[in-house]
């Protein structure tokens, strides 16, 4: 029985780290973007079309940058505890090209090389190989406009997420927050929209982003599963010491949006690839 629970737990983490890998590829509508939106007073139509915009220009812009990631596993349950961490130094290419360089490991091996080592795996292969079936696309998701939230930032728009297929298990449900005035995804919270499996009771996901320069990038995912048995499984991934080493200013990638829109990534991409590996990968 604990083995066929680790084999859950490692294909439930692949699983939600593929849903936050996953592109955001909105698809283009005619719709009337303000040039200086209203803060606060946008529809839905005119959240998403500029919500595209702007991240295909900071797509565009963003050449190379490098941070350190810290990944952090606790489960506790049956038949034992179990803790891991490893330190790992990436680097960024653009277009699709991620360098991983292991800094350190302590804890448990299987942890280690079963999860956290399977998630850099799947979160290059998905970076490669950008996969529709589990993009942020209207395609695959309803969205709603939830409401505005203010803050000392300008505030953010919250939109509800609903997959439209419920068997798909890379997709998931919940919501996204917007920043108002960069048009970034700066928080998700949700859940996958398919159980992986029936020994995960329940996986709840949630994952946040920071400023680095004139771009938004991944500051911590946070995923925790529940196993049937009793036991829970907490991921957690801290990015730190980023560093932009090669740019283009984002007004003159915006001469590039129009031919980069439909396949560069978006800000709350890389999400889906956390959320596929972290449910997956929940339970040790």
């Amino acid at each position: 029985m604990w083995f066929e629970v680790q084999s859950t737990l490692v294909r439930t983490s692949v699983a939600v780290a593929s849903l936050l890998a996953a592109p955001l590829l909105i698809a283009q509508q005619s719709v009337d973007v303000p040039s200086t939106p209203s803060i606060g007073n946008l529809n839905l139509n005119q959240v998403l079309a500029n919500l595209e915009e702007r991240d295909a220009q900071r797509a565009a812009a963003l050449q190379e940058f490098e941070s350190t990631r810290v990944y952090r596993m606790k489960y506790r349950g049956f038949p034992t505890d179990r803790d891991a961490e490893m330190v790992v130094k990436v680097r960024f290419h653009a277009p699709d090209s991620k360098d991983f360089t292991v800094v350190s490991e302590t804890g448990s091996k299987f942890v280690i090389e079963h999860i956290f080592k399977k998630l850099l795996e799947e979160e290059a292969e998905a970076l490669r190989n950008s996969r529709h079936d589990m993009a942020l696309t209207r395609d695959n998701y309803k969205f709603e406009l939830a409401g505005f939230e203010s803050d000392a930032s300008g505030g953010q728009y919250v939109l509800e997420l609903v997959p439209r297929k419920n068997n798909n298990k890379f997709l998931y449900r919940g919501k996204i927050w917007i920043d108002a005035k960069d048009f970034a995804v700066v928080r998700i919270e949700g859940e996958p929209a398919k159980n992986p499996s029936f020994w995960i009771k329940k996986t709840d996901i949630a994952h946040s982003y920071k400023k680095v320069d004139d771009f938004w990038l991944p500051a911590e995912n946070h995923t925790e599963s529940f196993i049937r048995l009793g036991g829970k499984a907490t991921l957690s991934i801290e990015y730190q010491d980023y560093k932009i080493t090669k740019s283009k200013p984002t007004d003159v990638a915006k001469s590039s949006r129009k031919s980069s829109a439909r396949s560069q990534s978006l800000s709350g991409a890389e999400p889906a690839v956390w959320t596929a590996h972290i449910v997956a990968l929940g339970t040790p």
